[in-house]
Formats: structure tokens, sequence, C-alpha cells
């Protein structure tokens, strides 16, 4: 069986023991490293414009900034970052405002310590990972633009009008690696594989708007 890929992980949460417990568990797994935690969302943006990081466990209650705004900002950011959410809320709004503002799974707090892992690694896998007991409330059908962020819906309308990644990040004052990140993080929400099924969809889009 491969390794699985190094993940360096920054831990978000208002409370110290939580971040202590959740570095505690984390580091008895071979390819996590905890490698910075944050108590406020200053803290974090700062980490993950300074460090290293492939991932950030965030949490919803956050002082100023909540966790849902500041995984948006995250998205804007540093898109390279998958964010996971590990919350005590349990209602589906939440878990789609999470969803919406970019976080690619989302955990419950009193979930079993390996469905973090689980998480962890499908995340980073490029899948999504919602906590069993979510799976209900999140059965119901959904339109497939609803799962992008305003930042990819935007990246969406330019493939829509075929313009190319270059084009795209100088409209928007974005890398063009931001661009392509994007591009990814829409195929990935919406299984999309290629690129023609990925234009025909924004297109789709774009006639129904």
């Amino acid at each position: 069986m491969p390794t699985p890929p190094y993940v360096h992980i920054l831990l978000v949460d208002d409370h110290p023991l939580v971040r202590d417990g959740l570095r505690a568990r984390l580091e008895t797994i071979p390819h996590f490293t905890v490698v910075a935690e944050a108590g406020t969302a200053d803290e974090a943006l700062h980490h993950a414009a300074t460090q290293t990081i492939d991932l950030t466990l965030m949490d919803i209650n956050l002082a100023g900034m909540n966790g849902i705004e500041l995984t948006g900002r995250f998205n804007a950011l540093h898109p390279e970052i998958a964010v996971l959410m590990l919350s005590m809320h349990d209602k589906a709004e939440y878990v789609m405002q999470a969803i919406q503002a970019g976080a690619r799974g989302y955990v419950l707090k009193d979930a079993p310590a390996q469905d973090i892992i689980s998480a962890i690694d499908t995340v980073m896998s490029g899948g999504i990972y919602y906590s069993a007991g979510l799976a209900r409330q999140l059965a119901r059908p959904m339109p497939p633009a609803l799962l992008l962020t305003p930042r990819e819906r935007e990246v969406l309308q330019c493939i829509a009008t075929g313009k190319s990644n270059k084009h795209i990040a100088r409209d928007m004052n974005l890398s063009v690696r931001t661009v392509e990140t994007h591009r990814l993080n829409i195929k990935r929400k919406l299984g999309i594989e290629g690129q023609a099924d990925l234009i025909r969809f924004a297109l789709e889009q774009t006639q129904i708007r």
C-alpha cells in the first residue's frame, strides 16, 4: 500500500484545550503534522500567509470573524489550502454555508477521532467529507452551482465566455495559479472530469442566469 501524502495542518479553534487535544490525536498519525495553531481569524490568516499549510481544521465559533466567514477569506486568498470544518453545530444550514464559503468537508466535534482522520485523508485525496450524522439532512437535491463559492462562480462565468486562465487572472486581479486552483475546485465539487464538460456546464449556468 502506498504511503499517504504528508499533510501540514493548521488548527483554528478559540479553545486552547481543544487545540491541544486535536494536536495530540493528529500527531499520532505518521503522515500528519500540525504546523500551527490559531485562536482568532487574524492569527489564522497570518499563518496561512507565512507557512506551508495543506489543510485547515476550522471551528465556526471564533471571536470577531466567524469560521464560515474566515473560510471564505481562505478560499479567496489561499484556495490551495483545503478547509475542513470541525464544529458542534449539526444543522444543515451551517453545513451548506460552510460548503458555499469553500469548505471541503464538515465533521462534528463529537464524532469519533477516526472520522476526523478519514475526513482529512478524503479531502486531501480530492473528495468531500461529511459526518455520518449529517447525511440525512443533506440528502435533498441541490442545484450544483450552489456548491460553489462566490469567487468560484465568478471564475465559472469567465470560463463561459471562453477566457483563458491568463485572461481570467488579469481580469480578476489574481495569479494564474490561483485561477487554476479555482478551476480544479469547481471540477471537483461538480464531479466534472474534462475541460469540455466544464465549459458546457459554465455555458448552461450562464443561460440559466
